[in-house]
This record gives structure tokens, sequence and C-alpha cells, in this order.
């Protein structure tokens, strides 16, 4: 968790150093396209500083108060992500279209900046993408996740005004060149389309509490076949996630006439069984019956 919250607290830091000359570049250089990415940028600081925010109140815990623990922030950090990419996408769209209505040129020395400007957030930005995908291989989480996938996102879309910015110049004479600046501003409205989307799609079914993939239930039941002598009958499965959290009950009927001891000896050794192939998981099982308990003849005649 420390490393996580390190590792976006570095990310919001860059954002927002980067952000402030980003925007006084857009104004020198009138360019659409740095003012969408200027925009866009805002948006991202905003959606990492949740994503902050929630992880520093994850790692204070939440014991007696939240006894699954705080994961579904990160779930919903995650789905905030998401949207803030939509809306960054509306706005550089509708700016690109009035653009393209009502085309104008940029201001060169402006531009020049930009351009130093985007090869810095270009390589800021795709150092960041690789260092929180290593973060997220190494402990998977939905906030890792969103953050990897957004920053990669904004490697792609900077790397994009950079040429925008280029061809714009070395074009300048020409009276298409009026266009490439809104144009190229389409670019990271496709980038931000699929990204955003991608993380919502991602992100919603375990809000809702969607089953596990078929992948780790084949490991819950391969493990249950293990142990199928052990047990009278299987009752069900039931499972959900919950940040990185993983969490899976499981209904199992026993033999009336073993003792709880013995039962709960199986109810170890599966559960450890299954903890150990499915990390972050917490099994819970529980001993279930659906007939009428039998009582002995002496206690009926009582």
């Amino acid at each position: 968790m420390a490393d996580k919250q390190r590792t976006v607290l570095i990310s919001l830091i860059i954002d927002f150093i980067l952000w402030i000359p980003d925007v006084v570049a857009a104004i020198l250089s009138m360019s659409i396209v740095l003012f969408a990415d200027a925009v866009k940028c805002l948006n991202e600081i905003i959606a990492t500083f949740f994503a902050y925010l929630t992880i520093r109140k994850m790692a204070k815990g939440g014991a007696g108060a939240y006894d699954y623990g705080m994961g579904k922030f990160e779930t919903v950090t995650s789905i905030i992500t998401g949207g803030v990419m939509l809306i960054s996408l509306a706005l550089v769209f509708f700016v690109a279209i009035y653009r393209i209505a009502i085309p104008e040129s940029i201001v060169h020395e402006g531009a020049y900046l930009g351009i130093f400007l985007m090869i810095i957030g270009v390589s800021m930005n795709t150092f960041l993408w690789q260092k929180n995908f290593r973060l997220y291989v190494k402990e998977p989480s939905p906030i890792m996740d969103s953050q990897w996938r957004l920053f990669r996102t904004k490697a792609y879309s900077d790397f994009a005004v950079l040429l925008s910015l280029i061809i714009s110049l070395a074009f300048s004479h020409y009276a298409w060149s009026l266009y490439i600046d809104p144009v190229a501003s389409f670019f990271i409205v496709g980038v931000l389309l699929l990204s955003g989307t991608r993380v919502i799609r991602s992100s919603l079914p375990d809000l809702l509490d969607r089953t596990l993939d078929e992948e780790l239930q084949m490991v819950i039941v391969q493990h249950l076949a293990q142990f199928f002598n052990e047990y009278s009958e299987l009752h069900g499965v039931r499972s959900r996630r919950s940040g990185s959290n993983v969490y899976i009950e499981i209904f199992l009927e026993f033999d009336g006439e073993k003792r709880m001891c013995e039962v709960q000896q199986v109810i170890d050794r599966i559960k450890v069984s299954i903890e150990a192939q499915i990390p972050k998981s917490t099994v819970s099982i529980v001993p279930t019956s659906t007939g009428v308990c039998r009582l002995d003849a002496d206690t009926a005649e009582k």
C-alpha cells in the first residue's frame, strides 16, 4: 500500500508541475490542440488526486466500520478516472469542431514552448506508465490498473500533440496547415474514448459484485474435487471482488455423524488449499444442511 501511495503522489506532483507551463503554452500559441491537452490534463490531475485520497484512506484501514475492507473505494476511483477521460473527450471534440469551423493559425513562439513541453511530457508519462504498470503486475488492483492506463493515454496524447505542432510549423506557409491543429485533436478523442470506456467497463462489474472469472472459478472447483470424499453435498459457491481482494463463500454439507472438530479440520484444509492458489483471497466455508436434524431416541422420548 505504501508503494501505491508514493507512486500516485509522485504522479500527481509531476502532473501538476507540467500542467502549469502547458496552460501558458496553450495561451501563447493559440493552439487548439495544446488547449485541449491542458484541459485534459486538468481533468486527469483531478482523477489522480481522488486516487491518492482513496489510497490514503485505505491505508488507514476500516476495521470496525468496513468488515470487508475498503477495496470498493478503489473500484469507484477507477470509474471516476474513466469518467474523467470521457469528459475530456467531449471537451476536446467540441473545441476541435469549433476550430475546424473557424480556422486560425498558431503563434510560432508559443508553439516552440509547446514542443519543448510535449517532449518532457512524453518522457515523463512514459516513465510513469511503465512504473505504474510494474506495480500493477506486482500487486494488481483496480486503482493501479486505471493509473497505468491513464499515463499510457497521456503519453500517446502528448506524442500526438508533439507531432501536430511540428507538422503545423513545418507547413505553416500552406493554407491547409490551419486544419492540422484541430484534426490532430481527434486522435486524442479516439485514445480517450478507448481508454475511458475500457476502464469503466472493467471496473463497473466488480462494483456490482460480479462473480469471479471462469478461470478462478475452475480453481475453486478443482480444489473442491480434491476433497470430494470429505463432505456430503455442495450447496453453492458465491464470490466477489473488493478492490484487489477476493472473497469466496462455499456452502458445504457434511456427514451428520461427524463431530464439529472433524468438520473444522476439513474446512481449514480446504480453506488453506484454495487461498494458496488464489492471491489475496479470503475463503469462508459455511457448514450447511437441507435436511431435518435427526434427534436421538432418548432425546425424542423426553
